[in-house]
């Protein structure tokens, strides 16, 4: 364009860009996938040690605990936590014992234990160590 030729096809180069970040999404999705399933390759050696983490996130259904030492990151569901009836509070992210009153909540530091590991749907289980 610059020495007065023709400019350059924009759908061919449109089709390009397209390409190229699709490619990027399919390479960033894979390498999660990788540290995923070797992190659970990893827990599956160390399912009756207790490890220290943070509550990196709650649901209805759960909490999402990051362990402090080595980063993995698995749910403990809340129909697990056995000492009481525990319900989702969407404003305070946290979950809450209808009786207890005890929460848990994101940034909260939780002993847990590996309950079970699942290479092929890449699903880390934990329990709560009282």
């Amino acid at each position: 364009y610059l020495d007065k030729e023709a400019s350059a096809n924009e759908a061919e180069y449109e089709e390009k860009c397209k390409h190229s970040s699709q490619m990027e999404n399919l390479a960033t999705s894979a390498e999660r996938d990788s540290i995923k399933y070797m992190q659970i390759k990893y827990m599956e050696e160390h399912k009756d040690q207790e490890f220290l983490g943070v509550i990196s996130g709650v649901t209805e259904f759960g909490i999402y605990v990051e362990i402090i030492e080595n980063k993995c990151e698995g749910m403990i569901r809340a129909r697990d936590i056995k000492d009481d009836y525990y319900v989702f509070d969407e404003k305070a992210y946290a979950l809450i014992g209808e009786v207890s009153k005890k929460r848990y909540t994101l940034g909260d530091e939780v002993w847990i234990r590996v309950k079970n590991t699942d290479l092929i749907k890449r699903h880390l289980d934990f329990e709560l160590v009282k």
